[in-house]
């Protein structure tokens, strides 16, 4: 893989940027000579700090503000001012994201509205604070989820939230291509973050053996992969060779392959599980 190539993004702005993948990135991006503006809910000191001291120049601004994606005219306040303190973004991510996971039928609505508020919805929001700010050569990342391509057992919520988001994504390319504004879906496997850890007590064993086809990634080597997709321009980025091969045969197979090995996959797994439970 050849050295990302990121002259063009001075200005880095991130949602949820406090934590896992957006904090990562963030770090990343100062390291390669960007100004970094966070948004999120609540960005800790130490993550500022962590920020600051990766920068390749002090001259580099670091501003973080505290704000929810899910509130419109918030998220687009701070984006705005952000904009007049450190200039508009070249490279924009919204990284912000939740996953409340269980069997639909045991599932809370609260849990899946809560769900799509945040990762569709705030997408939306974040997409609509940016791009007036953004301009020729500038790119927007919507950080969606492989489960948006392929689903997912107990992602109910999550799979139809980053299936919007992949949705979302292909308007606003066609819409800002005309303006030379670039935007990317970026549709990862399983990545290491706090979440992800947090999650993988509970989960249940056919969630775990369908996320094992198309493999989990250590956060730096998945945030690294994203920055080279963004800057080869691609439309859909997804980190990872397993991930990518299990998103081809979902596009590509005929159906009745696809579902097939799925449904294999799960009553393998399920079955496992009842043996375990005696």
């Amino acid at each position: 893989m050849g050295r990302t190539r990121t002259a063009d993004w001075g200005t880095f702005y991130v949602t949820g940027g406090g934590s896992g993948i957006g904090r990562h990135l963030a770090g990343l991006l100062a390291a390669r000579g960007a100004s970094v503006a966070v948004f999120d809910r609540s960005t800790p000191a130490e993550v500022r700090g962590e920020i600051e001291r990766a920068r390749s120049d002090v001259d580099q601004q670091v501003r973080t503000a505290e704000v929810d994606v899910c509130d419109a005219d918030a998220l687009a306040a701070a984006v705005a001012e952000a904009v007049a303190a450190i200039g508009a973004p070249r490279l924009a991510i919204n990284s912000a994201g939740v996953s409340i996971n269980d069997r639909f039928a045991e599932a809370k609505r609260e849990d899946f509205e809560r769900t799509v508020a945040v990762n569709l919805f705030g997408s939306r929001n974040f997409a609509a604070a940016v791009l007036p700010h953004m301009g020729t050569g500038s790119r927007l990342g919507l950080i969606a989820s492989l489960a948006g391509i392929t689903g997912g057992y107990t992602y109910a919520g999550y799979a139809a939230s980053k299936a919007g988001v992949i949705g979302l994504a292909r308007v606003l390319r066609l819409e800002y291509a005309p303006e030379g504004i670039g935007v990317s879906v970026i549709c990862p496997p399983e990545i290491m973050t706090p979440m992800v850890r947090q999650y993988d007590a509970t989960m249940h064993p056919a969630t775990r053996a369908l996320k094992d086809v198309a493999g989990t990634l250590p956060i730096d080597e998945a945030c690294r992969e994203m920055l080279d997709g963004l800057a080869r321009g691609r439309f859909t980025v997804i980190p990872g060779a397993k991930a990518r091969r299990a998103a081809l045969m979902t596009r590509m197979l005929p159906e009745r392959v696809t579902t097939a090995v799925a449904d294999r996959i799960v009553a393998r797994a399920v079955k496992s599980a009842g043996r375990n439970d005696l």
